[in-house]
């Protein structure tokens, strides 16, 4: 391995991929996002990057992979299928179990560096 390997995690690094909305159901009009994979690849193993998110709410009916959030800005929150929801704002670092049924809910424009992985 050299220094090749190290790479920076940041809007356009990596590749860019916009997930399709076929994914999960849309709960608003105004929700898009935007992911830079700058590790690993599909999210069928592993994955991480960066993200960046407008205003709007999807619902997963099983979340896909084991996911670690970092929020660097904006607010985001997961809502589960009892209503129950938890706030996460910049600084702030959560994770989403693999299989969580719920809604993710992009609160303000938000961007968070990720890692996904499935089991």
């Amino acid at each position: 391995m050299s220094i090749d390997q190290v790479r920076a995690i940041h809007a356009g690094a990596g590749e860019r991929f916009v997930p399709p909305l076929s994914d999960y159901r849309l709960l608003s009009a105004g929700w898009a996002e935007e992911e830079f994979r700058v590790f690993g690849g599909e999210a069928t193993s592993f994955t991480g990057g960066y993200w960046t998110g407008e205003p709007g709410a999807v619902r997963f009916d099983s979340w896909p992979y084991d996911e670690i959030c970092v929020i660097l800005k904006g607010r985001v929150a997961v809502r589960d299928a009892a209503g129950r929801r938890k706030d996460f704002s910049a600084g702030e670092a959560f994770y989403v179990p693999q299989g969580f049924q719920g809604d993710w809910i992009t609160v303000e424009p938000s961007e968070k560096i990720f890692l996904a992985v499935c089991r």
